[in-house]
């Protein structure tokens, strides 16, 4: 009678004891994932080029009179400079840092499409590290504030010149990250963002304008290839 029952509870404790073994390596797991990511930077390439363009553009701006005396040589660097820039961070930094992206496309109908992705998390993927997203949403976040100073102080001191070039360095740091905003809205709840609010991407159609009704698609589980 006690043989069976010592059989039965041996049984048991062994269960337990796998099962508590499992969940301490996959807890391990997790660790060394969050150790990973935060402490690596996975893509140092595009880490270097998502801040380079953009602060080379500062720089230039802010030397352009000791540089050159003419305005449009400047313009056209500058300009040149965040065209880069603009490229780069909506085709190949948001994707390889923080898994994002956004783009517009034509439909078979004609109609002009926004389209806003986030890739989901998971172990192994080539998402970013903690610090390459820090790296990435830095810089797209404090430059356009540099810009808007830039413009404040152009304004007050009545440089039109130099308020037409800086008001293009904002609309083309602006379109990116309202872009990625929206990408970041539909991975944290996979909702799209309110329609009615329109101001960013009223901007982002005056910059890609193209014939045709314009809709936005907000995506989740598609992944980023």
């Amino acid at each position: 009678m006690i043989f069976p029952v010592l059989c039965i509870v041996f049984a048991f404790c062994q269960t337990m004891a796998d099962d508590t073994e499992a969940v301490e390596l996959d807890f391990a797991a997790d660790e060394q994932e969050r150790a990973r990511r935060s402490a690596v930077i996975r893509h140092p390439l595009a880490s270097f080029f998502h801040l380079f363009f953009r602060v080379v553009a500062i720089v230039a701006y802010l030397l352009c009179d000791w540089i050159s005396k003419n305005f449009a040589s400047c313009f056209v660097l500058i300009i040149t400079l965040l065209s880069f820039d603009f490229w780069s961070v909506k085709n190949v930094t948001g994707r390889l840092l923080v898994g994002l992206r956004w783009w517009n496309q034509i439909d078979e109908d004609g109609r002009s499409l926004w389209v806003f992705e986030a890739k989901k998390t998971s172990r192994g993927n080539n998402t970013g590290t903690e610090a390459e997203a820090r790296i990435f949403w830095l810089g797209l976040i404090i430059c356009p504030l540099i810009w808007t100073f830039f413009f404040f102080t152009s304004l007050f001191s009545l440089k039109i010149k130099w308020l037409s070039l800086v008001v293009a360095s904002i609309s083309l740091q602006v379109a990116n990250l309202y872009g990625y905003l929206r990408c970041k809205a539909v991975g944290q709840d996979g909702q799209p963002p309110d329609s009615r609010s329109f101001t960013g991407q009223h901007l982002l159609q005056c910059m890609f304008r193209r014939p045709g009704r314009e809709h936005i698609i907000n995506q989740q589980k598609r992944p980023c290839v």
